[in-house]
């Protein structure tokens, strides 16, 4: 086993979720992907400003517009 160099734990090659230390549980519809976009500066600062505004994240809201654009483009 292989020993953590900041704890000098051994480290049991499973993932801690949190403070609790136990393994994470697999989560339901889990984001393992990333998209990369080039935008402005200047578009990105007031995407994110706005986001705050409405209390949301960017994140959220690209997740939601590429759900919705998926939904409405899918031939049935």
């Amino acid at each position: 086993m292989a020993t953590d160099d900041v704890t000098g734990k051994e480290q049991t090659g499973k993932k801690a979720s949190g403070k609790t230390g136990r393994p994470s549980k697999p989560k339901a519809g889990k984001k393992d992907a990333q998209l990369l976009i080039r935008i402005s500066a200047s578009e990105r600062d007031q995407f994110i400003a706005l986001c705050e505004e409405l209390d949301t994240s960017a994140a959220r809201e690209i997740r939601r517009f590429i759900r919705v654009f998926i939904r409405e483009h899918q031939e049935d």
